[in-house]
């Protein structure tokens, strides 16, 4: 079955950098577009960066995180990463790999990022 596990989220204190990981499985991970989104305590979850598969190599983020973050894959080891940098208090969320086979969406549990002095 589809699973997207995440880690390397942390405390961090502010203009500290972060690189999230998302081992993914069960589905044939090149094919697919990746997403990472985040959920702040009170706010909406967010779609924060797209990557598309490597035969239509592109990636997308959110216009508020102006070039921070840059989300990258590595098809031969079914890996997704977000790399943060220039963290803010305001970055503090739970961040989620995500990926969408069909009509089903697929959520990873979440890794914590705090931001923090």
């Amino acid at each position: 079955q589809v699973q997207l596990v995440e880690s390397g989220g942390g405390l961090v204190q502010p203009g500290g950098s972060l690189r999230l990981s998302c081992a993914a499985s069960g589905f044939t991970f090149s094919t697919f577009d990746m997403y990472w989104y985040r959920h702040a305590p009170g706010k909406e979850r967010l779609l924060i960066a797209t990557i598309t598969p490597e035969t239509r190599s592109g990636s997308h983020y959110a216009e508020f995180l102006k070039g921070r973050f840059t989300i990258s894959r590595d098809n031969a080891n079914n890996m997704v990463y977000l790399q943060m940098n220039s963290l803010k208090p305001e970055d503090t969320a739970v961040y989620y790999c995500n990926t969408l086979i069909g009509w089903t969406e697929y959520w990873g549990q979440g890794t914590q990022v705090t931001v923090t002095s």
